[in-house]
């Protein structure tokens, strides 16, 4: 490919605290921290609602907000699923929730509502169908002075004074020149859809909302010859409101979201893929007799994708070691969820024995997730908030859900806003402030002893 160049003048705008590029988990809740900190916010999202996988995604369900006994997520994870529960926008699939493991299934368009009124509420200006396309960065020092964001407006320039990439593929970084990594076999993504007419009444269900033995009926499938790919790592439907169930099943394999043309032909996958599996539910399974189609994702649920490589590279030996960290901004006890890359039985039984055969924590044992993952290598006003923050494949697995994505943006926004009051930079910011600050916002940080210094590797 040739390359061009060309000068251009364009628009310059002026008098942001902060620009958070992208709104899903971890971008919404930075910008959210960021303006109740003070800050004048500007989000900038591709689509045209807020959420990301828990919207353009239709990845309806947020998991267990700790483990056994001990609550692990608090904060704005908290505060939004409680404000949809009292609304009626979420349920629990468990006939009898426990008030730390239970899993909420909630309605995609009651959070875009509820996302909408407190970006209103804190005064977060918010342009939708808005890319960032290009940065500013200084040569020397690793300092953004601005971003080139593109909407049907065209070009303009924005200045800021801190930065939060929330794009879940590390765009912002990269363009930055940060360094990154971008796994060699990402783990496959699915195509989520909503669908009507389940009778869920008539089932026998997991805690989860899961119809309970169908992987036997999997296996009969695959057996008969039924599936175009004999993928057995099937997750299922998912019970929702009314008749509704949220599907979850099919994997594109060897499709990389990083890649334009490997995306698109993806998208067209997932909806041949979409349509299988709904004809397979009706097929063999008599509760699902007359489930129909509602609509696809208009977004791929990605799951891994490229992160940065920050000031600490967390690794699975911390999480087999469960360590903890005096930075920490998150704890974690959530299996290895790594899922199958072919549609091999070996790959199956890989996952299998990783997810549902090993209990890596006991009552009240957890890993940290330190601030270093947050901040990309010599970065002075960058943060990431959301799946591409520093870990390994593995770790990564752990800790890609959205609610934890929702506890690293919360981390990202308080900390920038502690940077320009400051004057401190993201890689030497003074930690013990920060999980002082996320404390008051009443995330759970159990570690005893703080440092001012963050944990560097």
């Amino acid at each position: 490919m040739q390359n061009y160049s060309f000068r251009r003048d364009i628009p310059v705008e002026d008098g942001y605290d902060l620009i958070v590029a992208g709104g899903g988990p971890g971008g919404y809740a930075a910008a959210i921290s960021a303006a109740r900190a003070g800050a004048r916010v500007l989000l900038v999202e591709s689509q045209g609602c807020l959420g990301g996988m828990g919207t353009s995604g239709l990845v309806l369900e947020w998991g267990a907000y700790g483990r056994y006994s001990m609550k692990m997520v608090a904060g704005l994870a908290s505060e939004i699923r409680d404000i949809l529960e009292e609304r009626g926008l979420a349920f629990q699939p468990q006939k009898e929730p426990d008030p730390i493991t239970h899993v909420v299934s909630f309605h995609p368009e009651g959070l875009k509502l509820v996302l909408d009124e407190i970006m209103a509420k804190e005064k977060i200006e918010v342009r939708f169908f808005t890319q960032v396309v290009d940065v500013e960065r200084e040569r020397e020092a690793f300092h953004v002075n601005g971003v080139i964001l593109n909407n049907v407006e065209g070009l303009r320039y924005v200045k800021a004074k801190a930065f939060i990439d929330g794009t879940g593929d590390a765009l912002l970084a990269k363009m930055c020149h940060a360094p990154c990594f971008e796994p060699e076999h990402p783990m496959p993504p699915t195509l989520m859809a909503m669908v009507d007419g389940v009778d869920w009444d008539s089932m026998e269900l997991e805690p989860c909302g899961l119809l309970v033995n169908q992987r036997p009926v999997v296996d009969k499938a695959i057996a008969d010859g039924f599936f175009s790919q004999p993928d057995r790592h099937v997750p299922g439907i998912f019970q929702s409101f009314g008749n509704l169930g949220n599907m979850n099943a099919g994997h594109v394999f060897n499709m990389s979201s990083l890649n334009c043309r490997s995306l698109s032909d993806g998208m067209v996958k997932g909806r041949q893929q979409v349509q299988e599996y709904l004809k397979f539910y009706q097929t063999y399974f008599k509760e699902f007799a007359n489930t129909r189609l509602i609509t696809t994702a208009p977004m791929m649920g990605v799951r891994d994708s490229r992160r940065i490589k920050g000031e600490y590279w967390l690794t699975v030996d911390d999480y087999k070691a469960h360590r903890h960290f005096p930075d920490q901004i998150a704890i974690n006890a959530q299996h290895i969820d790594l899922h199958v890359r072919n549609t091999s039985e070996e790959e199956y039984k890989r996952f299998s024995s990783a997810f549902f055969d090993n209990e890596p924590f006991q009552d009240g044992e957890y890993y940290g997730i330190p601030y270093g993952t947050l901040v990309p290598k010599g970065a002075q006003n960058l943060w990431v908030a959301g799946r591409s923050l520093s870990c390994d494949t593995l770790t990564h697995a752990a800790q890609r859900s959205q609610i934890y994505c929702i506890l690293y943006g919360q981390a990202a926004g308080t900390a920038a806003v502690q940077a320009i009051s400051t004057g401190q930079t993201a890689c030497h910011l003074n930690t013990k402030t920060l999980i002082e600050s996320l404390r008051a916002q009443n995330c759970i940080l159990p570690q005893e002893e703080l440092s001012e210094t963050m944990t560097k590797n």
